[in-house]
């Protein structure tokens, strides 16, 4: 596949539906609890994806018959599979809110990763951006109030695992979607198998449908990461995904209960202010960052 012009307004488009879906998918994770083992719901992610795509698969076969970097796509599963595992960890045992602003400190890991590792400019006006967002983030989630514990040990995980992933995603931006795919679902099955074989819990019959769930709205978000990775620059990107915790808060409150403080909204204004200079930019040029 050649690789196309940078659009960074269809690449926002395509990342505020990749975060929706995942927003969903971890509510579904946060609702089943603590019960269930974080490699079992990786697990079951997995094979429901894998179903879901397996059609694509089969109708574009031939796209598998030369795989270039092979290497990096299985380095990028590995990430994948221990970013997925922590995520599902934390998300069962901290805030939802809390969750997602704690993972914010993940665009700008990634920007750096972009700017040092694949040499993409992000330039004054992206990182200018990226700073107002994170303070607005830091306003909005007041780090005090963050519980200590295991949750926020595998929160940190996720941020550094989570950014390579990205970094991986980028480098292999000219390789088929259904490659992509194909490479991190069936990866995903084969590295969660054995751990959740050993910490495998019954699963009962009301409970089957959020996995389903949790799989459908998973391996649509990551077609959509893929393509506004594929379109986005890093530096656009990164700051408008920001707005997850806008999404994260709304749905905290409204299914479980958790009310934001009242630093949230002022905090939010700012992430929503930064978010709106990026996407305005962008209609300056493809790269503007």
């Amino acid at each position: 596949m050649t690789e196309a012009p940078r659009d960074n307004l269809r690449g926002g488009a395509w990342l505020l539906a990749d975060l929706s879906l995942n927003i969903w998918s971890l509510s579904l994770v946060k609702w089943l609890g603590a019960d269930y083992a974080a490699a079992q719901v990786v697990f079951f992610r997995a094979i429901v994806g894998l179903m879901v795509i397996s059609p694509l698969i089969w109708a574009r076969r031939q796209q598998f018959r030369q795989i270039p970097r092979l290497p990096l796509h299985l380095l990028r599963v590995v990430l994948s599979a221990v970013t997925l595992s922590a995520s599902f960890f934390a998300i069962a045992r901290l805030p939802l809110a809390v969750f997602t602003a704690i993972s914010f400190t993940r665009p700008i890991v990634t920007m750096l990763m972009a700017a040092l590792i694949l040499r993409e400019v992000i330039g004054l006006r992206g990182w200018s951006a990226a700073a107002v967002a994170f303070v607005g983030i830091l306003i909005a989630v007041d780090p005090g109030n963050v519980p200590l514990g295991w949750g926020l040990a595998a929160m940190a995980i996720v941020v550094l695992t989570a950014s390579a992933v990205v970094i991986a995603t980028r480098a292999l931006r000219a390789a088929p979607p259904i490659v992509m795919m194909m490479f991190y679902t069936l990866g995903l099955s084969l590295c969660s198998l054995p751990f959740a074989w050993a910490a495998w819990a019954p699963v009962p019959t009301h409970h089957l449908g959020a996995f389903v769930l949790i799989g459908c709205f998973a391996q649509a978000a990551q077609f959509c990461f893929l393509r506004a990775h594929y379109f986005g620059a890093a530096g656009y990107l990164s700051v408008l995904s920001y707005t997850s915790l806008i999404f994260s808060v709304s749905v905290g409150y409204f299914l479980f209960g958790e009310v934001p403080g009242a630093r949230f909204a002022p905090g939010a204004a700012l992430v929503i202010a930064a978010s709106l200079f990026v996407t305005l930019r962008a209609r300056a040029g493809p790269d503007s960052g």
